[in-house]
């Protein structure tokens, strides 16, 4: 069962969630830079709850330069391993396809402003 304020993230906002890799390979490969939210375990995690409610007013601070999905906890394993951001609560940033960065447990607001805007003004990795 899912923590309310995680719910909300899907039922009030619509954002997305991803319960298969295929799902976020899809999400991720439009154009733009995505957020994905990795809640993890929010009975054991109490700054899951947390991330639910500042992820939101982040979009709004950045205006619209990120939509968001919430992942699936059957996938969840396998992105964090596959990112490399094992931490969760954890954001992690997609730009057209490509994986830049995560930002792993909670962290306070200037933090956040800080980092989303440094991972946004990444480049995208080059193609082999």
């Amino acid at each position: 069962m899912s923590h309310p304020l995680i719910d909300r993230l899907t039922s009030e906002f619509g954002w997305p969630q991803l319960d298969s890799m295929h799902d976020v390979t899809e999400f991720t490969s439009r154009p733009g830079a995505h957020v994905l939210f990795v809640p993890g375990d929010a009975k054991r995690n109490l700054e899951t709850a947390d991330v639910a409610v500042i992820l939101p007013e982040l979009k709004l601070a950045f205006q619209g330069r990120f939509d968001c999905a919430v992942v699936g906890d059957g996938i969840e394993t396998a992105l964090r391993e596959a990112t490399g951001v094992l931490k969760t609560p954890s954001l992690l940033t997609y730009r057209d396809g490509h994986f830049l960065a995560g930002i792993p447990k909670v962290r306070d607001w200037d933090d956040y402003m800080n980092r989303l805007a440094q991972i946004l003004a990444m480049a995208v990795p080059e193609q082999v």
